[in-house]
């Protein structure tokens, strides 16, 4: 047997391994939610088919061809009984595409179809396209909203960092053809995480929005907005609402923005975002909870404080450090709901819940009270009810 060959033998027995891995549930949780230990997607998920030419005289190194970074960011839904993740996945040149990669489970053994998505491209093509959300609306489509990046065309000589974010938005019925609409049109800036609630709300698509000054700083805008539009192949939103801002001084005082759509339930829209606060070692983006009204998902009902999930041990290492994020979550017909969320831009991790504990999380934690004393106060209102039990 030749080198090649063997090689090739190996190559395909740790991927094997690899993705069948059974993963494990944390041992004991915060009662919140259990996360996995291991992380469901990375780069090394991706299909060797992808990554290496498997012809010996045209490789006869067997060398990595293209290089995958990092598999993480990644929409999701129950698709045909399958549990379906669309992942951003990074290539060592930089660049980000979509890709579908599915479970039995949700939990593990997640395998990347044959090809990824073939995005197809407007009059002005992407440079970069990332962090999908997934929604099966209520018209009967399935719609990706995502983030396309182009460089500045009023970006001064030499200037090759400025870029100009917007919201791409395609359909599907399978998630392999889709078709490309125009991007959303919005009178605030530029846009960034995007949503498409899943229902219609007065006859209308419903776009929570994430307007900012630039690419990367949000400047004078931010927080989590709310607008509607007619027709969802032209869209247009002409006014947002804010309903979710930014606060000095908590976990979203540099910008803040949704995840996946929100979740219908009998109390309220369950909303998942993230929160983003600045450090000296950097920007740390955490995840925080909200839940908006079943009639009204632009009324903000409850908003417990501090953060939902947060970067920790091993999750904390990776191409931006100290950040979880999070744009897809499916909720089985049993309330079981899985969470994706990325860890430091590298692998996408997955943590398990239910409609009836984020519900209980979002009623009965406390709200920030936004000053430290009355942080301490709610503490100990808190040791006081459980000492009142104690004396029973």
């Amino acid at each position: 047997m030749t080198n090649f060959s063997q090689r090739l033998i190996e190559l395909k027995k740790n991927h094997e391994l690899l993705i069948t891995r059974k993963n494990e549930p944390e041992e004991l949780s915060n009662g919140i939610y259990t996360r996995y230990k291991y992380p469901v997607l990375t780069a090394e998920h991706a299909p060797l088919e992808w990554r290496y030419d498997f012809n010996e005289k045209t490789n006869p190194f067997l060398m990595e061809r293209i290089g995958v970074n990092a598999a993480f960011n990644a929409g999701a839904i129950k698709f045909n009984g399958k549990y379906c993740v669309v992942a951003r996945v990074e290539g060592a040149d930089r660049k980000s595409f979509f890709a579908v990669a599915e479970s039995p489970n949700g939990i593990d053994n997640f395998k990347f179809w044959d090809k990824p998505i073939v995005m197809p491209q407007t009059s002005d093509p992407d440079t970069n396209v990332y962090d999908m959300r997934l929604t099966a609306h209520e018209d009967g489509w399935i719609y990706g909203v995502f983030c396309t990046e182009r460089h500045d065309p009023n970006a001064e000589p030499g200037d090759t960092m400025s870029a100009v974010a917007m919201a791409g938005i395609a359909r599907t019925k399978d998630l392999v053809n889709w078709e490309r609409l125009d991007d959303l049109k919005s009178y605030s800036g530029q846009q960034r995480n995007v949503v498409l609630h899943p229902e219609f709300i007065d006859g209308k698509y419903a776009f929570y929005t994430r307007p900012q000054d630039g690419f990367i700083n949000v400047g004078s805008g931010g927080g989590i907005g709310f607008g509607l539009c007619e027709d969802i192949t032209h869209a247009e939103v002409k006014e947002e609402k804010i309903i979710d801002n930014k606060i000095y001084h908590t976990i979203k005082e540099v910008k803040n923005g949704m995840g996946p759509h929100p979740i219908k339930t009998d109390e309220g829209w369950l909303c998942l975002a993230h929160g983003v606060r600045n450090t000296a070692a950097g920007l740390r983006y955490v995840l925080y909870m909200f839940m908006t009204a079943l009639d009204d998902p632009s009324k903000v009902i409850y908003t417990p404080g501090g953060y939902f999930i947060a970067p920790k041990k091993m999750e904390r290492l990776g191409d931006v450090s100290n950040v979880v994020f999070s744009n897809g979550w499916i909720k089985d017909d049993n309330g079981r709901i899985l969470i994706y969320y990325a860890a430091s831009d590298t692998r996408l991790h997955v943590a398990e819940t239910s409609v009836a504990q984020l519900i209980d999380y979002c009623k009965n934690t406390p709200a920030d009270g936004l000053r430290s004393d009355l942080s301490v106060k709610a503490i100990i209102d808190l040791v006081d009810r459980n000492k009142a039990l104690e004396s029973k």
